[in-house]
């Protein structure tokens, strides 16, 4: 068992998986922790059924489903906030109107450029030993932008998680502070896929930034907590799947399922030692 453990580290497919996986699981999560104290965590679930649908438009036009789908995807997420704004809808109303959209408009494509295929599929169920040079370095990408963009904008944002009004009066442009957002996790969403799928990319946005926020006393350490969580999640469920011939994605999501489980007697365990 040990052994393919670390035969894991030997092919070059299992190793870009690995590191596009880690750098798309930190980024995820570590804008997941603003996304759900904004309480806007679900749009990463809006978001990669819109991703599905231009994933469906890529592979129609025969060019690349990632690439075609991430200025649709970011178009999306400016509809959202665009409908939140200049209507009465909620967010998450708001989100789950251009999801919907995104599933059936991607189900009718399907059908009529000749039904499911495996690469349809894989964008469904996500495939992280699938990732391509490029995607890796994407990856890469999106992860410097992202935590470059929280280190540059970090006390707007710690403001504007907690109180939005506050953060108003004291000159924080939130209008401008959740298009940049929404456009980072966009392309997160994009390029999560590969690893967990349609199904399931919204799990590597909340779960984990659910767990350290459970646990963690300032929102650095939930950041903190939050992208550490993810990256060990990532490299135990991708080790986990290759051992025992799993699929990556699920695995990957229930390793953080079992972390947030644990996170409650810790959470116990250090408020009854902070009273005692």
């Amino acid at each position: 068992m040990t052994d393919r453990f670390f035969d894991l580290f030997s092919y070059q497919f299992a190793l870009r998986g690995l590191l596009a996986g880690l750098c798309i699981g930190v980024a995820c999560s570590a804008l997941g922790v603003v996304l759900v104290l904004r309480r806007l965590s679900l749009i990463g679930d809006g978001l990669s059924h819109v991703t599905f649908l231009g994933a469906v438009v890529g592979l129609l036009l025969g060019s690349s489903p990632v690439y075609v789908a991430i200025p649709v995807v970011m178009a999306s997420s400016l509809l959202i906030l665009r409908l939140t704004e200049k209507t009465r809808m909620y967010g998450d109303t708001a989100i789950g109107m251009v999801g919907s959209f995104g599933v059936a408009g991607a189900v009718m494509l399907a059908s009529l450029g000749g039904g499911f295929n495996s690469d349809i599929f894989g964008f469904l169920f996500g495939n992280i030993l699938s990732v391509k040079p490029g995607e890796l370095y994407a990856s890469v990408a999106v992860l410097a932008v992202a935590l470059g963009f929280m280190a540059v904008f970090y006390r707007e944002l710690m403001s504007v998680s907690f109180d939005a009004d506050f953060a108003k009066t004291t000159g924080v442009s939130a209008g401008r502070l959740n298009v940049a957002l929404v456009l980072v996790t966009s392309v997160s969403v994009v390029l999560a896929i590969k690893m967990t799928g349609a199904m399931l990319t919204s799990s590597l946005i909340i779960v984990p930034a659910v767990t350290a926020i459970q646990v963690a006393r300032g929102f650095k350490s939930a950041i903190i907590i939050s992208c550490a969580l993810s990256a060990v999640s990532v490299l135990f469920g991708l080790a986990a799947s290759f051992m025992m011939n799993l699929p990556s994605g699920a695995t990957i999501i229930l390793f953080n399922i079992f972390f947030f489980l644990a996170s409650a007697p810790l959470k116990r365990l250090v408020l009854r030692r902070h009273v005692l």
